[in-house]
């Protein structure tokens, strides 16, 4: 990582020639990058479950107020590990505030809250995440795979799950027409 700065609490942007089915046109909240690699959630992803399915299935007994939000696939590992994405100020077990605004919580407590409708407007569950070895994110961003962009507690809870990649493009001051599917090196 010694060319690279730390990509921890930014987007990662997949670029349009990325074919990986798992992160087409994803959005991912780098957690974590460090020597050892890094970790993130993609935040796009829907599934075809709600939160208040997956509650059912954790016979967690919850109100149904806001539990049809879905559940969002966060990336390919640990597809059985939750994580929650919410705003502060009260974090639970086990919470790592990412700072603007952006708190992401492992442990059960939370779901419990949120079955019981308890001040966590804006949350929503990921299941899975992204992970990458030693070296390895950084080789893809030097091959064109992915841009990086500020965290924007804006484009989490303010934007559709369907516009988080294109908001997140514009944040950046271009338009997604104007990316390339190819790279060139000089």
């Amino acid at each position: 990582m010694s060319q690279f700065s730390s990509l921890k609490n930014q987007f990662l942007v997949a670029m349009p020639g990325l074919q990986d089915s798992d992160f087409t046109r994803s959005v991912t909240l780098i957690c974590e990058h460090n020597d050892d690699g890094a970790m993130g959630i993609v935040i796009n992803q829907p599934l075809e479950i709600s939160t208040g399915e997956l509650l059912e299935h954790m016979e967690i007994p919850f109100l149904e107020t806001q539990n049809s939000n879905p559940v969002l696939a966060g990336g390919p590992v640990q597809t059985d590990r939750g994580f929650v994405i919410h705003r502060p100020p009260k974090t639970w077990k086990s919470s790592i505030n990412l700072g603007q605004d952006i708190v992401i919580t492992s442990s059960a407590d939370i779901l419990h809250a949120i079955a019981e409708d308890i001040d966590l407007k804006d949350a929503f569950v990921a299941l899975g995440y992204a992970g990458w070895g030693p070296g390895q994110l950084e080789q893809e961003v030097l091959n064109n795979s992915w841009l990086n962009a500020p965290m924007q507690s804006e484009i989490l809870f303010n934007t559709d799950i369907e516009q988080r990649w294109q908001k997140t493009i514009s944040s950046l001051g271009f338009d997604s027409q104007q990316l390339s599917y190819f790279s060139g090196h000089a």
